[in-house]
């Protein structure tokens, strides 16, 4: 497999839409939304990463990577999605790819504290997020939201994050 990661670049913005919107067409727990959510974080200037991958020179997936707020005002922490491979490519470890340098990067140049997911645990404990009691999302099963610290504690405090995913067009 010929993969390059890269972050995304205007002439991508389409491509990234299409295939988000195909990437969560059939899942399952979706608001059929995702495509919007990009969107809307882009336009709002609240997508901090936005990566590529690109298997011969064909778009495969993206991630997404945004800030969330902390109820107890604790800073740098971030949420991660949507993640999306195109179908036609799933389960090849693409989707690992650009989680692993998703959050490499966010480390290195944003000095995160830490990021937070919804998403299904078995996928993400690979890369060490773990359900942790003391953050919360409200109306989500505790199992699903995920966190992992950069180092410092994980603080206790309800997750929000930002208006754009509540976009719906």
């Amino acid at each position: 497999m010929s993969l390059h990661l890269r972050p995304e670049q205007p002439s991508d913005i389409n491509a990234i839409s299409e295939l988000t919107r195909e990437a969560f067409l059939n899942a399952p727990h979706t608001s059929h939304t995702e495509q919007f959510i990009v969107n809307a974080l882009r336009r709002s200037g609240q997508l901090t990463l936005s990566l590529v991958a690109l298997e011969h020179g064909q778009l495969a997936g993206h991630i997404a990577l945004s800030p969330v707020t902390l109820s107890c005002g604790t800073p740098g922490w971030y949420g991660i999605g949507p993640l999306s491979v195109r179908p036609d490519c799933q389960q090849r470890g693409i989707g690992s790819q650009l989680v692993r340098q998703a959050l490499s990067m966010l480390q290195q140049q944003t000095g995160a504290s830490g990021c937070v997911l919804l998403g299904d645990p078995a996928y993400y404990s690979r890369f060490g997020f773990v359900t942790d009691t003391g953050l919360t999302l409200p109306g989500i099963p505790p199992g699903y939201f995920q966190a992992l610290s950069f180092g410092p504690p994980v603080p206790c405090a309800t997750v929000s994050f930002h208006a754009a995913f509540d976009a719906r067009a």
